[in-house]
């Protein structure tokens, strides 16, 4: 079955950097999109980077371009999300998770993802 594993979160101060791993196993992941998302305390899950299925594209939400890097290495099964400056306002849960659909682009809508980590807590200190 589907398996997505999460780790690399943990507590850093803000301005600091962050690399989220997310193994995954089950399926033909360089056949997948995959996505990056959070939920943070009392908001809405949001999808804050996605990668196609052969790492050539890769897309962000406006509050963190510039700032974090999704990356993938389909030999390792592996998607990764680098994140570099730091604030607060990333403090949240992080989840790594799988397009509904064999290379498609599934956008920033999480209804068009299937498959979901467990997830990492992310906490920024001030």
């Amino acid at each position: 079955q589907v398996q997505l594993v999460e780790s690399g979160g943990g507590l850093v101060q803000a301005g600091g950097s962050l690399r989220l791993s997310c193994a995954a196993s089950g399926f033909t992941f360089s056949n997948y999109a995959m996505g990056w998302f959070r939920r943070a305390p009392g908001q809405e899950r949001e999808c804050v980077a996605y990668i196609s299925w052969s790492g050539s594209s890769t897309y962000y939400v406006d509050s963190v371009k510039g700032r974090f890097t999704i990356s993938r290495d389909n030999a390792k099964n592996t998607v990764y999300l680098q994140m570099n400056s730091l604030n607060p306002e990333d403090t949240a849960v992080y989840f790594c998770a799988t397009a509904r659909r064999v290379a498609w682009l599934p956008g920033f809508n999480p209804n068009e993802y299937d498959h979901w980590g467990q997830g990492t807590q992310v906490t920024v200190s001030t």
